[in-house]
């Protein structure tokens, strides 16, 4: 469950310059308002691409920040101060791109949960348990759009140009702040400043380190267990799905993974393999430790899916790779591979 304490959506208008910044938050009492802000906000907390980073020493944000968590600035303020900001650093960019900020203080309380949930509309007043509180900032781009405009004896048709994205859709640049930890989620896309390329939430915004992705771990690892086992002729298919299950069980627990953890689980008959495999992660410079949420870990690593030369595709649960009996692969002198699928009670079309 996700509650919203305080939103508020700044405006920018790069074509004619000018700026329109709210002196009152969003009245989230009205149903499709408070529904907007947290479809939106559910969309980045559970996103999987979310780089992961940490404030330097003298990172002008995280100060304030800490400052304003602190109950020592009002949430307005704060805000506009951020809007401002922006303002100065996007109109500065060779590609204008029309858009809207929005500013929100929330507490999800499911603790690190996963946010799928694209239905529910929970309001302001809340009497469940305390959950984990974090701050964002998102950039929301307008698109242009045309609507019918009714008059007198005849009808018209009419740009608008104050359309923000569906809740259902990604947005690019975006923060989330982990209020008690100071950990940053973040997402950015390159713009072109001075000719130069910049990611101006986390090298000018934010000011922090930029770690990769739990999508982008996830699949490093998964492409070093296949080309390990593949190098010690064990089954690829097997090994990935193995692995993908190790992520699953330790992201419920401790909501982050170890990479070389992974390896040491996946092969721990084989300390040779197993080797191999933390060298490899070595090599790619992968954190000691990623962060990964339960709901995001479950929805990377429930299913592992193969396709066979002949055309054929399966797709399995994840766990069943450590389950012997539910899906088994063999080898025959040839080196042709069997694929015997065990412990069916029953199999429907789909």
């Amino acid at each position: 469950m996700l509650k919203v304490d305080h939103a508020i959506l700044h405006v920018f208008d790069f074509e004619s310059g000018s700026t329109y910044f709210s002196e009152r938050p969003l009245d989230l009492m009205v149903r499709s308002t408070r529904s907007y802000v947290q479809r939106h906000l559910r969309k980045i907390s559970s996103n999987a691409e979310s780089r992961h980073g940490s404030f330097s020493q003298d990172s002008g944000f995280a100060f304030e920040l800490s400052r304003y968590l602190a109950g020592e600035r009002e949430f307005v303020d704060f805000s506009v101060e951020i809007a401002q900001w922006f303002w100065e650093e996007l109109r500065r960019a060779e590609d204008l791109e029309q858009c809207d900020l929005l500013v929100a203080d929330f507490t999800d309380t499911d603790a690190g949960g996963s946010g799928d949930a694209e239905s529910g509309d929970e309001g302001p007043s809340f009497d469940g348990p305390v959950g984990r509180r974090f701050f964002a900032v998102l950039l929301l781009p307008r698109k242009q759009s045309f609507v019918h405009e009714v008059g007198g004896d005849s009808n018209d048709i009419a740009r608008q140009d104050a359309v923000l994205p569906n809740p259902s859709q990604k947005v690019a640049s975006y923060v989330l702040v982990d209020a008690e930890t100071m950990a940053i989620d973040f997402h950015d896309k390159e713009r072109s400043v001075g000719g130069t390329s910049v990611s101006i939430i986390p090298e000018h915004f934010l000011q922090c380190t930029s770690e990769a992705s739990s999508h982008e771990v996830i699949d490093e690892v998964s492409v070093i267990v296949r080309d390990v086992a593949e190098e010690f002729g064990l089954t690829p298919a097997v090994e990935v799905g193995r692995a993908k299950a190790v992520v699953a069980r330790a992201a419920e627990v401790e909501e982050s993974f170890a990479p070389a953890e992974v390896g040491r689980a996946v092969f721990e008959d084989r300390p040779d393999v197993a080797e191999r495999f933390e060298e490899r992660v070595r090599q790619a410079s992968l954190p000691e430790e990623a962060p990964v949420r339960r709901g995001v870990a479950n929805r990377l690593t429930r299913s592992h899916k193969i396709k066979t030369d002949t055309g054929v595709e399966i797709t399995f649960p994840s766990e069943l790779a450590d389950k012997p009996g539910y899906l088994d692969f063999s080898r025959d002198a040839e080196g042709r591979i069997t694929i015997t699928v065990g412990n069916v009670a029953a199999i429907e079309n789909r």
